[in-house]
């Protein structure tokens, strides 16, 4: 699931070639593609259709465009969604869920969405803190690249959590943007093994995390991201390259860039956690 950079590189995209622009037709080719949005597909494509798509905007892993409304598209872009900037005419990707025509007749802007466990939705807005959010992620925390991140705040939550390390760098109520990608990677530059208890780490100990973390998806994000397959792509259909420079995250039986030892894949929620265990070694009491 793409995680803060990804999301990022559609985000910059999206405000390149959509804000500023009216939308004037809404094609809904699959109604799982909006599943999220209730009242269904008329009063979806309604509430766009006429508005001016104002800014593409971004908390952590998620993505909406304010409209002129004073309504939100929020975008899951789930295990598959791609949002793609097409000229009219070119031919229907296999997998196009939702077309947004513009009045200018220029580029369309597609979602598209193999497994279609993402999707769209409009959105009343709320402010929080002062920051207009889309109702739905009104609880999400501010990321680490975000001018207003509280570091000494979101050390504190960390620490409070009583849990293992990695859980905590995926609560998007403590701190948002990181995933499993980046929370491996992450542990691996700060020598922590993704089960040591938050409440075992020091406040410098958690800074140096969420410093690396801040690195990690920086560098990331200066590549246009980490794509394993064609799945994850930026506007224009573009991989990233990041995954030529992960430490950690999917190198199972490599050796570790720092130590030589093989990266070792343990489970995690469902999912997969990569570690060197000799730079992390496993807390002796889990």
């Amino acid at each position: 699931m793409p995680e803060l950079p990804e999301v990022e590189v559609v985000r910059r995209g999206l405000a390149d070639h959509v804000a500023g622009r009216v939308v004037s037709r809404v094609e809904v080719m699959h109604p799982r593609a909006i599943r999220r949005h209730l009242p269904g597909t008329v009063d979806f494509a309604g509430r766009i259709a006429g508005r001016e798509l104002v800014a593409a905007r971004r908390r952590g892993k998620y993505l909406w465009v304010d409209l002129s409304s004073g309504e939100a598209v929020l975008a899951h872009l789930g295990m598959s969604g791609q949002m793609l900037v097409q000229p009219p005419g070119t031919p229907d990707e296999k997998h196009l869920r939702v077309r947004l025509v513009f009045a200018d007749d220029g580029p369309e802007l597609r979602f598209v969405d193999q497994r279609t466990f993402g999707g769209l939705s409009v959105e009343p807005v709320v402010e929080v803190d002062g920051v207009a959010l889309p109702a739905p992620i009104a609880h999400i925390a501010r990321d680490p690249m975000d001018p207003a991140f509280d570091r000494t705040a979101a050390i504190a939550a960390l620490r409070r959590k009583r849990t293992e390390v990695k859980r905590a760098l995926l609560d998007q109520t403590l701190v948002s943007g990181i995933g499993n990608i980046y929370a491996d990677e992450a542990l691996w530059h700060a020598r922590l093994h993704w089960a040591r208890p938050t409440d075992t780490l020091t406040a410098r100990k958690t800074g140096e995390l969420l410093d690396a973390a801040t690195a990690v998806m920086t560098a990331a994000l200066a590549v246009g991201g980490t794509s394993f397959d064609a799945l994850y792509v930026n506007i224009n259909g573009q991989s990233g390259y990041f995954d030529r420079s992960l430490n950690a995250y999917g190198q199972e039986g490599l050796p570790c860039p720092r130590c030589g030892r093989a990266i070792q894949r343990e489970p995690f929620m469902n999912r997969s956690s990569f570690s060197c265990p000799r730079c992390q070694p496993r807390p002796a009491s889990v």
